[in-house]
């Protein structure tokens, strides 16, 4: 008898967009949706499948099918948001400070209603930095649109010459889903690349990191049974070797582990 391994679980990775830039030829005057290769292998390191779940235009010039985004929900067994361009504040009801946080709508719009479906078929979502964010905004949240400008007190939380070697020290709550997953471990130090960061949190979620000492919202969980949960750092820079910053494997683990106990 031939021997058959396990199914592998399969993740969906919304997209990055790259929107053509006026005046560009070639490739930047094209739209472009891609992921970051650390956020795959990091999720793949767990022997899952990971699949990019580009957008979808009912109404471009190129229209050969009619998947809609429940297609999606019911083929993957739990969802990933990636980072990347800032949240626009138009997805929670304000006007962008300046021009340069205008963020990405479209982007917004697809992965709002993405989320939504995998909360409707309970399909885990794990949100990482803009991902934290829009969680935040799906349940009515609101976003700090620049940290240091309305925050002028809190810490560096984005340094673009150090980018994923910006760090700074971390807070769990007492009692949170993250103080389980860490017994024992009331502070850690995370990686921070990030200028936007929850104001107003959500309905129905719960802040479960804060960073140390100003107090930024770092992680976000949605309470009930379906498993949504963001962090404000990128647990994928972390080396899980290196005893200077928090070990992320558990938090992978945790969100495959509600990916398969949703696919049985």
């Amino acid at each position: 008898m031939r021997w058959r391994r396990t199914k592998p679980l399969m993740i969906g990775i919304s997209p990055r967009i790259g929107h053509p830039e006026p005046g560009a030829k070639g490739l930047r005057s094209r739209t472009l949706q891609y992921l970051e290769q650390s956020v795959a292998h990091w999720v793949m390191s767990r022997d899952v499948m990971v699949f990019m779940l580009p957008t979808l235009v009912h109404d471009g010039p190129i229209n050969r099918s009619a998947i809609r985004l429940s297609d999606y929900v019911d083929h993957v067994d739990g969802l990933v948001l990636q980072g990347g361009q800032d949240v626009s504040p138009n997805s929670y009801g304000e006007e962008p400070l300046c021009e340069e946080w205008s963020g990405d709508k479209i982007r917004d719009a697809f992965e709002l209603e993405l989320l939504m479906e995998c909360i409707e078929a309970e399909k885990p979502v794990l949100g990482i930095c803009r991902g934290c964010q829009l969680i935040n905004v799906a349940f009515g949240g609101t976003l700090h649109q620049d940290i240091a400008t309305q925050l002028p007190q809190a810490q560096v939380h984005n340094d673009a010459d150090l980018y994923e070697h910006n760090f700074h020290d971390v807070r769990f709550v007492e009692g949170s889903g993250l103080a389980r997953l860490y017994p024992g471990l009331e502070r850690s130090r995370i990686n921070s690349i990030h200028h936007q960061a929850a104001a107003l949190v959500g309905r129905d979620l719960a802040v479960e990191a804060v960073s140390e000492p100003d107090g930024v919202v770092e992680a976000l969980r949605l309470h009930g049974d379906t498993y949504v949960f963001g962090v404000q750092w990128h647990p994928e820079f972390h080396h899980p070797g290196d005893p200077g910053s928090l070990d992320c494997t558990p938090i992978v683990d945790e969100f495959l582990a509600a990916a398969r106990r949703r696919s049985r």
